[in-house]
């Protein structure tokens, strides 16, 4: 049976060997110290390079996720493509792996009518019997997700078949939209790396699903977040949004730049290769501004480690 989505769910990063293959000895590193950090599962998303990737590839990290993740938290895999038919086959290959759950954003090159993006949806959580997150990653790629075919989609399957991740713009008038109209029904992930975090958990998500970057902090941050502890939530916040704000400069590219950057920085990867082609490149004096941020994050985990 499935196992419940909550918590501080980061994102994979597709490490890629110096033959543009994925690394699995760094995808089994990446993993460990996800868990190691805290956090209660993981999946994978845009920043996985997912619509980068191999029909066959993508498949192969979705079994290498729930593969070496061996129980010890939640697993999603990201299965949104073009067509209803793909999608619901990148489904079922997910559940076959052992998943917990799959997570889909709509078509990227077609505009959907409410019905037709209904029916896309429906297409998935009736070709599997996993929960579907309903991912509107419109923020910074592709269409957004009307608020009635959101509706729709729980009134027909219930919140526990239905759980999403909205991110268009704004992020925190949107979620409290989808919370509301939902009559709190709604089990909602907030996905803004870390910069909308503290908004979003006052309005009531049920969990984050962030980059692998920037995991020690956005851990603490939610750790601080449900305990009640403010003023910590808010020193380790600050730097949090510095670093998540020079990766919004560049959009998707932005994102993973930096992170990869900063998985290198940390010796969990070996190489920040993307994979090809991308529309910005990290310069010399955005990643002076990096490290200076990451060091003050740095900083207030260890204050927090020794108080």
């Amino acid at each position: 049976m499935p196992r419940r989505l909550q918590g501080v769910l980061p994102i994979v990063h597709t490490p890629f060997t110096d033959s543009d293959e994925i690394d699995v000895p760094v995808l089994q590193r990446e993993i460990d110290w996800a868990y190691s950090m805290g956090a209660d599962g993981l999946g994978s998303g845009m920043v996985s390079e997912t619509f980068r990737l191999t029909y066959s590839e993508r498949l192969r990290l979705t079994e290498l996720m729930a593969e070496l993740s061996a129980g010890r938290g939640v697993v999603f895999a990201a299965v949104g493509a073009e067509s209803s038919k793909q999608a619901v086959e990148y489904a079922v290959a997910a559940e076959r792996a052992g998943c917990d759950a799959v997570m889909a954003v709509p078509p990227l090159t077609s505009r959907l009518s409410t019905d037709s993006m209904t029916g896309y949806f429906r297409a998935i959580a009736d070709g599997t019997g996993l929960p579907v997150i309903v991912q509107d990653a419109s923020g910074y790629v592709g269409q957004s997700i009307p608020l009635q075919v959101s509706l729709n989609l729980l009134d027909l399957y219930g919140a526990e078949k239905i759980v999403f991740k909205p991110e268009a713009s704004p992020i925190g008038p949107c979620l409290s939209a989808l919370r509301d109209a939902a009559g709190g029904r709604a089990q909602i992930f907030e996905g803004s790396g870390g910069i909308h975090l503290v908004d979003s958990f006052r309005r009531g998500v049920t969990g984050t699903m962030p980059g692998m970057d920037l995991l020690d902090g956005i851990v603490a941050l939610w750790r601080a977040l449900q305990s009640g502890e403010d003023d910590l939530a808010y020193r380790l916040w600050y730097p949090i949004c510095g670093l998540v704000a020079l990766q919004l400069q560049a959009g998707l590219d932005g994102f993973l730049a930096i992170e990869k950057y900063l998985l290198v920085k940390r010796g969990v990867f070996s190489s920040a290769a993307r994979r090809q082609p991308y529309g910005w490149t990290l310069d010399s004096e955005t990643a002076l501004e990096v490290d200076r941020l990451f060091v003050r994050l740095q900083q207030e985990l260890g204050a927090t480690q020794r108080a």
